[in-house]
């Protein structure tokens, strides 16, 4: 099974993720200090049938990854939607 990763800014530079699989609500999370936070939270709350991970940030998809490549650099794939999101943001809104 491919779960998707649900991540989103909060107020005062805190994130909430919440876990989905095929559009179904699994749990979800608030509060948390960073987006590598939020994919590690979500990733230890997976069961044994999860093999891999699409991760969406502010409801751009930034790729989807195996679970093992999620415990192993979670900071790069944090910063790898961070800069992916960005960037659509920036042509989406030219000149903002």
């Amino acid at each position: 099974m491919i779960v998707r990763f649900h991540i989103d800014p909060m107020d005062q530079n805190l994130y909430e993720y919440s876990v989905s699989h095929e559009g179904e609500p699994m749990y979800a999370d608030v509060g948390l200090a960073s987006i590598e936070d939020c994919i590690v939270a979500a990733t230890e709350g997976l069961d044994q049938d999860a093999v891999a991970a699409e991760i969406a940030f502010k409801g751009i998809i930034s790729g989807t990854y195996a679970l093992a490549s999620l415990a192993l650099m979670s900071a790069q794939i944090a910063d790898h939607a961070l800069q992916t999101s960005l960037a659509i943001e920036e042509v989406s809104n030219p000149g903002s």
